[in-house]
């Protein structure tokens, strides 16, 4: 018997993503649900508790970011490629590999792309350490056991363990979202797989109150790393990564940096709910003469922010980048990696 499955059916009554271990990261800042027009069913305390038994945390990898992370700051970077397109995952992880100690292969509500598994092999194939996120919403938890397997088996650096973003409306609307399990749960397994284990949390998100303690039971559930959602400042990000520390969270924190170069880039980010950006920044980028220059040169200045944050070991180059095509934008997120490293 797993941990998950010691854990009692405590799917909270009107939770859309039937989640035990709530809330979700896309909760809106008025407090309402991303999926349904209701409150967050679990905006009012308690908090779920981890009630299984703790996972074995499996040794990192030796050359992995975990491990690079004891010896400096890491740079993570999203891995943002044309959809079923596999020789612009090899042009992008050939730009972003030599400066990048991870790439994050993403889980889109609206742009499926090749199994989790054949994704992560090509992405090692082209020279990249791939963590791969897994989510919740269009697996049952056969199909994402037998992803932890593979991605096991194929070696990846991490996995990712996160509920899901809601499909938005008019994306495949004849297509059920499944959520068998939720992320904190999909954690349990992915430990239990041997795999080393991320997990996402927003710290802008209601309910701001019950946010840092739910990483020390993500930590309880296997995770060894925090990757989190963006915040509007380095002071917002200190205050949450000391709350979390005193709720008994010892875990690692990897803070968003938000890449954007244009319209598009920037707006994509500011329209998601449960995160936020620093609009002032934003507009003075876009309004800038050259905004890729400028973009770049925010990007660069937000992570050194952020990496002053006592707990924070690395950045998460977050965000397309550029609306011209995957390879510009692979192209603007190497410069922005370079520029951390030489200046780390």
């Amino acid at each position: 018997m797993t941990a998950v499955e010691q854990i009692p059916d405590g799917i909270r009554a009107g939770c859309p993503k039937r989640m035990v271990f709530g809330p979700c990261g896309g909760v809106r800042d008025d407090g309402g649900c991303e999926v349904a027009a209701q409150p967050c069913v679990f905006l009012d305390p308690p908090l779920p508790r981890w009630t299984g038994p703790v996972p074995p945390r499996p040794a990192p990898s030796a050359d992995g970011l975990l491990a690079r992370s004891r010896r400096g700051p890491v740079v993570l970077s999203d891995l943002t490629v044309r959809p079923f397109d596999r020789a612009c995952v090899r042009a992008v992880v050939g730009a972003l590999a030599p400066v990048s100690d991870g790439l994050l292969i993403g889980e889109h509500q609206d742009r499926p792309d090749l199994p989790p598994t054949l994704m992560a092999a090509d992405v090692l194939a082209a020279g990249g350490r791939p963590w791969t996120t897994l989510a919740c919403r269009d697996r049952n938890r056969l199909v994402l056991e037998q992803e932890l397997a593979g991605l096991a088996e194929v070696g990846v650096d991490g996995v990712l363990c996160v509920t899901g973003d809601a499909r938005g409306p008019g994306v495949r609307p004849g297509v059920t979202s499944v959520f068998d399990l939720d992320g904190t749960r999909l954690a349990a397994l992915a430990a239990e797989a041997g795999l080393t284990v991320a997990v996402p949390e927003s710290p802008d998100a209601p309910p701001l109150a019950l946010r840092p303690a739910r990483v020390a039971e993500k930590q309880r559930a296997g995770a060894q790393l925090v990757v989190l959602n963006h915040v509007a400042s380095a002071a917002r990000l200190a205050a949450f990564t000391a709350a979390a520390r005193a709720a008994g969270a010892t875990l690692p924190f990897v803070a968003a940096v938000a890449v954007y170069t244009d319209e598009r880039s920037a707006r994509v980010l500011q329209r998601f709910p449960g995160l936020h950006l620093d609009d002032a920044a934003v507009q003075r980028v876009l309004d800038a003469p050259d905004p890729v220059a400028a973009g770049i040169v925010a990007a660069v200045a937000e992570a050194r922010a952020l990496l002053a944050v006592p707990g924070v070991v690395g950045v998460n180059l977050s965000g397309l980048a550029s609306a011209r095509d995957e390879e510009t934008a692979a192209a603007v997120k190497a410069e922005v990696a370079t520029r951390i490293r030489e200046g780390a």
